[in-house]
């Protein structure tokens, strides 16, 4: 297996896009990743395109954005995994470069949410797990889903719902330095407890939004990396996992045990043994502030139950034990489906480049980054680990 590098990233502003289409907003972030890459389109194998396209004006993203973008006729394919697409998206592409059938490979991934009616986005998410069993018989929302893990970790560890709500505002706060993130106000505990609910405990502040957006990375085998930047960066490892589709069947609502099994394979691969002590920096699935909480967990930065104490005592702003989501996460950054992972790695490799503004650039010591993508609730997971 060939070493591959990230030698171009690129990113849009994520929000409300009503002054593009789906296919301009890739472009976008495929021309910026070009052009950070010094590459065109003509040095391109292969391009992936992550969308979870249930909401998308179009049926086969990955032809008509190669298409606009001038990719034709290089190869190509549509990645899916609900909310971890992107990161899906990433892994194609890598696994072309590293089994050898491509030197320069690009994952773009993209999301036009706002093309429908926001009733009709809720009840297609709604639809990201088991449809006939939850959504149909119970009428399960995904802020639902998150609520019962919410509940659950509340009652089992005596946390209060102004502790969830900490996550947002450091999140917010973040998001407020963030010129690409969809929310750029900071918001306090107590206007975080007075927005409504949405599914109890969780309300309108703990939860990510509807969002448009699209980002892009340039991979490129070690060879080809090293002639093209100074600054490659390499993805060292990536765990993969799944879970139960049907959340009956899972064994407890306090941690998602994918998400759990792709960071053992991550940090095996890696050589990770300590997490808060080797990894300089971290971007994580925060669709709701339960789902940040649970991460710190799952991830191996805090024991069981004591994932709380993290944001309590601010370990996880910069400069604390183990800064995460430095980009406001998806509650403020945004949280375009098929974008979203491929954001992350747009910021993990920023991050380790040293390129962000002194306000929220991590102290890189070790030279490692991780992002944690989640797919449904718990359906999907996919753990990044990127190193200089």
């Amino acid at each position: 297996m060939q070493k591959v590098g990230v030698v171009g990233v690129g990113i849009t502003k994520f929000g409300k896009r009503n002054d593009a289409n789906m296919n301009l907003l890739a472009w976008e972030a495929i021309n910026a990743a070009l052009q950070d890459a010094g590459i065109e389109q003509k040095d391109v194998d292969f391009f992936t395109v992550g969308n979870a396209g249930v909401w998308s004006e179009e049926l086969l993203p990955a032809v008509t954005v190669g298409d606009y973008a001038g990719l034709t006729p290089k190869g190509t394919m549509r990645v899916e995994a609900a909310c971890a697409t992107g990161s899906a998206a990433i892994r194609v592409a890598y696994q072309s470069i590293a089994s050898g059938s491509a030197k320069i490979a690009l994952a773009v991934g993209v999301e036009k949410m706002y093309g429908v009616p926001v009733p009709t986005v809720v009840e297609l998410i709604g639809r990201a797990g088991n449809f006939f069993w939850e959504f149909e018989n119970f009428g399960l929302t995904f802020p639902g889903y998150y609520a019962l893990y919410a509940s659950a970790y509340m009652a089992k560890y005596e946390v209060k719902e102004e502790d969830l709500a900490l996550v947002s505002v450091k999140n917010h706060y973040y998001g407020s330095l963030n010129p690409y993130a969809q929310f750029q106000k900071r918001v306090s505990v107590d206007e975080v407890m007075k927005s409504k609910y949405v599914a109890y405990p969780l309300k309108l502040l703990d939860s990510s939004p509807i969002t448009d957006g699209a980002a892009a990375v340039v991979l490129a085998s070690e060879e080809l990396a090293r002639k093209l930047t100074d600054t490659p960066v390499w993805i060292k490892a990536q765990g993969v996992a799944s879970g139960s589709s049907n959340l009956s069947k899972r064994s407890d609502f306090l941690g998602l045990e994918a998400s759990v099994e792709a960071s053992r394979q991550a940090y095996k691969a890696a050589g990770i043994e300590e997490p808060t002590k080797q990894i300089d920096v971290a971007t994580v699935h925060d669709c709701f502030t339960i789902a940040e909480i649970l991460a710190y967990e799952d991830l191996g930065f805090a024991k069981r139950g004591e994932g709380i104490r993290l944001i309590r005592e601010e370990q996880t702003y910069k400069g604390g034990l183990i800064p995460v989501n430095l980009d406001g996460g998806l509650k403020a950054k945004g949280h375009p489906i098929g974008a979203t992972g491929v954001g992350m790695a747009v910021e993990a490799v920023k991050q380790l480049r040293r390129e962000l503004p002194s306000t929220r650039q991590a102290d890189i010591k070790n030279g490692v980054a991780l992002t944690h993508n989640v797919g449904g609730t718990g359906h999907f997971a996919y753990v990044t680990i990127y190193s200089l």
